[in-house]
């Protein structure tokens, strides 16, 4: 358990599942996610209970909980490749930014071998570009039309890395 400004970083508890379930389950938060947004609980249950078993010697990844709700999570979820999701209520806050901020440095700490961190994303997403910027990612390719949607829709993928300082 980590405590930043205004956030706790935990790990995850059966009781996120509402919580969680109303971020996977908004079309806003799931835009450019892996996949569409979750139509019932039993999607976001599977995804939690996955989130609770994995592997904490492969990764470094948290619950972000404001004011004792979970709204999201951030991470390294798989070596050595970050990722986030927040609800978008709280979109523009900095509140991934800041999570990153304390997360990123453990990564590196954690995992000597890590001689950088990575992150894949829709390049429409200018909001997360930004917080990969902010913690001083550049981008390093983009592959068009890459990545099914859905079943419906070919989006283009960026990529981005962050050499260890």
């Amino acid at each position: 358990m980590i405590k930043t400004g205004r956030l706790l970083l935990r790990a995850a508890v059966p009781e996120d599942l509402e919580p969680l379930h109303a971020v996977f389950s908004d079309p806003r938060a799931m835009r450019y996610w892996d996949r569409p947004p979750h139509q019932d609980m039993d999607q976001t249950q599977r995804f939690l209970d996955h989130f609770i078993a994995s592997d904490l010697n492969n990764r470094e990844e948290y619950i972000l909980e404001v004011d004792g709700v979970c709204v999201g999570k951030a991470g390294m979820w798989r070596r050595f490749e970050i990722g986030y999701i927040l609800h978008p209520d709280l979109w523009g806050r900095g509140l991934v930014t800041e999570a990153l901020s304390t997360i990123i440095p453990r990564v590196f700490e954690r995992f000597p071998e890590a001689d950088k961190v990575t992150a894949e994303l829709d390049p429409r997403n200018l909001g997360s570009i930004k917080v990969l910027e902010k913690q001083g990612f550049e981008r390093v390719g983009f592959a068009e039309k890459n990545f099914l949607y859905g079943e419906t829709e070919w989006c283009d993928t960026a990529y981005y890395s962050l050499t260890r300082p």
